[in-house]
């Protein structure tokens, strides 16, 4: 099928089932996944797995964009007013996460599996995925019903930070599982390569922000400052290929860059001017990421699957609430901060990747390991992305920071 029509055809199904996810009150993310879903090869197979292999170029624009937007957020006025507050809790649920996810799957290796060769460091692997958050569908649930007020303060720079976090972590589980399973443990792999990564993607991220704000000075239309901006964000996302940097990191660099260097109107320019230019863009992202969803992974999790998914929900939930209570947050941020972050998709599936490459293959002695985490990971996408942006919408709601127009109108 010509690929001008693949786009089409999931651009339409994406819109005919965000109609009809209106009537049950359902986020739009979750519409376009399902519709993803239903056109893809798992389902219907009207959007074969080829044809969405070889529409990856959308999706990674589309995450540059979604970053590019959350790095606008990150105002120094709103920052310094907000204060230190993302970073404690960023801290405190991921790294709660890791502990109760690595703690519980260890615990439950030792019981279930008489050969527990691999079981340690598959629950190390597991514990770092877990971190992962998907800013997309949190800031598509956020954008579409105009939510505002502290817990949405407070959760875009926490999205924002989590997969720095969540990088590094990785990162560092990653030596340690390779060395438990007869490699060696190295400073350089723990924390050197991790640091270069992400030191890397700041700077990339800064320079590219910094020459988007100067341009801005001699383009004034509104068509061409857009222009600069889809021009910075491909950019970023086409030298983090090259590169090998954190295209999540650049493009919210580039973003924070951005509003803080140009004026009031450039600013407001630029972020509106993205806003409109970026919706179908998220919804082809979203079509696209169902499309890729496989539902005949769900009966292979077991055991280990299902600790997987309870306890990286209870991680986030617990660790986001002990760091509110550390920052003396607002009640509703302590109640509600913890559930919008369920959302896993493309970073958690990256992490299991790497795992793949570096732990698969055919003849391999931690082939079956890597599989059993692809599987476990892919399995949590699929219920974390099709009910986390539930979740987060009813979180917002209950904390009072979506208008009841805004639930009307959609």
């Amino acid at each position: 099928m010509n690929i001008l029509l693949v786009v089409s055809i999931a651009m339409v199904a994406g819109l005919l089932v965000s109609r009809l996810a209106r009537l049950v009150h359902l986020p739009n993310v979750t519409a376009f996944l399902v519709a993803g879903l239903i056109i893809g090869p798992c389902v219907s197979g009207l959007i074969t797995e080829e044809q969405t292999r070889t529409m990856a170029v959308v999706s990674e624009a589309a995450l540059g964009f979604i970053a590019y937007s959350i790095g606008a957020e990150f105002r120094l006025d709103h920052l310094k007013k907000i204060g230190k507050g993302p970073l404690i809790i960023t801290a405190s649920q991921g790294l709660a996460t890791a502990l109760l996810v690595d703690a519980g799957l260890i615990a439950l290796s030792l019981i279930f599996y008489k050969d527990n060769t691999h079981g340690v460091p598959m629950s190390i692997l597991l514990g770092a995925i877990a971190l992962a958050t998907a800013p997309a569908a949190t800031l598509m649930v956020v954008k579409q019903y105009k939510a505002h007020g502290p817990v949405t303060e407070m959760l875009l720079p926490v999205v924002a930070m989590d997969d720095a976090l969540g990088l590094m972590v990785f990162s560092i589980s990653a030596s340690i599982a390779g060395g438990m399973l007869g490699g060696e443990i190295t400073v350089k792999s723990m924390l050197l390569t991790p640091l270069i990564e992400i030191v890397g993607s700041i700077a990339l991220g800064s320079a590219i922000g910094f020459a988007l704000s100067m341009m801005c000075r001699f383009f004034h239309s509104r068509g061409n400052e857009l222009g600069l901006s889809i021009a910075a964000v491909l950019g970023g996302v086409g030298l983090c290929d090259v590169l090998g940097l954190s295209s999540l990191l650049v493009c919210m660099m580039i973003g924070a860059i951005m509003v803080n260097m140009v004026d009031e109107d450039h600013r407001r320019t630029l972020i509106e001017q993205c806003d409109r230019f970026t919706p179908p863009v998220f919804l082809l992202f979203f079509v696209l990421s169902g499309a890729e969803l496989d539902l005949t992974v769900l009966p292979q999790v077991g055991v280990i699957g299902v600790a997987y998914l309870l306890l990286r929900s209870f991680g986030k939930w617990s660790g986001t609430l002990a760091g509110a209570v550390m920052t003396r947050s607002d009640s509703n941020i302590k109640k509600f901060l913890g559930l919008t972050l369920l959302p896993q998709a493309g970073v958690a599936i990256g992490m299991a990747n790497m795992v793949n490459s570096r732990f698969g293959g055919a003849g391999s002695s931690t082939d079956a390991m890597a599989k059993q985490i692809n599987t476990i990971v892919l399995s949590g996408t699929l219920i974390f992305e099709l009910i986390g942006p539930v979740i987060t919408k009813i979180a917002l709601k209950k904390a009072g920071e979506i208008d009841e127009a805004s639930l009307v109108k959609h």
